[in-house]
């Protein structure tokens, strides 16, 4: 029996080489992304508390419902385990990537999906700033991820990096206006009382809770319309019944004095003959 192309080292799991990678049959790459855990070691990876957690769901939710309704495909996840060829895996707050298919996904493995990551957000909350500020910006650019950007929560305050054209290393982003422009997702970045926030021109991408309330006032707008339409309604059926009624009543006079006209002609005409 021969050996395995490749055997994921537990306490170090990695995907395979590139090349080492190409070599292997379709069976030996599916049994080494079986194996490669979709999780994080709490030492590596640990909580960070709600100041860390609503910043990082409502910006990936807000870019995914944003992509979604306007048709592009945009695969945004949080805290999704990812592994680059021969690389330590690691696990981003947010990571976005074009022009792939929008489904569930366990983990990102760069050889499986046949792309690296084009966009990668932290959240620093607290402690040491070394991994997001430093280890984090030459790592990312040594792996060709074109953006990578840091919300720093504390100093109500993004950075961002990208990679030029053949550069090793990245770029600052200059701010424009208060904002960061992402060139990959096509939307400017700012922070608004503290939250990250995105816009797209002018108009800025709403937070779920948000959409959420907006949807809300509009059921009550038409709720509130179909009553108003409902009473007045109302109001017209009883005016056209009390109408109605009027009619009736004139209509009922006016057949009185018909017939007491015709009456007071009768009693005329007999006394004439007499």
């Amino acid at each position: 029996m021969s050996e395995p192309a490749w055997v994921v080292d537990p306490a170090d799991p990695r995907a395979p080489p590139r090349e080492t990678w190409e070599r292997m049959t379709p069976a030996e790459r599916d049994r080494v992304v079986a194996t490669l855990p979709s999780d994080m070691p709490l030492d590596l990876h640990p909580p960070e508390g709600d100041a860390h957690r609503k910043p990082k769901e409502r910006a990936r939710d807000a870019l995914s419902e944003f992509f979604r309704s306007i048709g592009r495909r945009v695969y945004v996840s949080s805290e999704l385990v990812t592994y680059y060829p021969g690389e330590p895996r690691f696990c981003p707050d947010i990571l976005a990537v074009t022009d792939v298919e929008d489904h569930d996904r366990q983990s990102w493995i760069v050889s499986k999906e046949g792309k690296g990551l084009d966009l990668v957000i932290e959240i620093h909350v607290s402690g040491d700033k070394t991994k997001d500020f430093t280890t984090n910006v030459t790592r990312y650019a040594r792996l060709g991820i074109p953006e990578y950007f840091v919300f720093d929560r504390p100093a109500g305050r993004i950075h961002g990096y990208r990679l030029a054209p053949g550069a090793a290393s990245y770029e600052r982003v200059v701010p424009q206006g208060g904002r960061m422009q992402s060139e990959v997702l096509g939307l400017a970045l700012t922070v608004e009382n503290k939250m990250l926030r995105f816009y797209h021109g002018t108009a800025p991408l709403l937070f779920l809770d948000e959409l959420v309330g907006k949807l809300d006032g509009m059921v009550a707008e038409l709720v509130e319309a179909r009553d108003q339409a409902l009473r007045q309604a109302e109001e017209e059926a009883k005016r056209a019944e009390e109408e109605a009624k009027r009619a009736e009543e004139e209509a009922k006079r006016a057949a009185a004095l018909a017939a007491e006209n015709q009456a007071m002609r009768a009693e005329l005409e007999r006394l004439r003959q007499r």
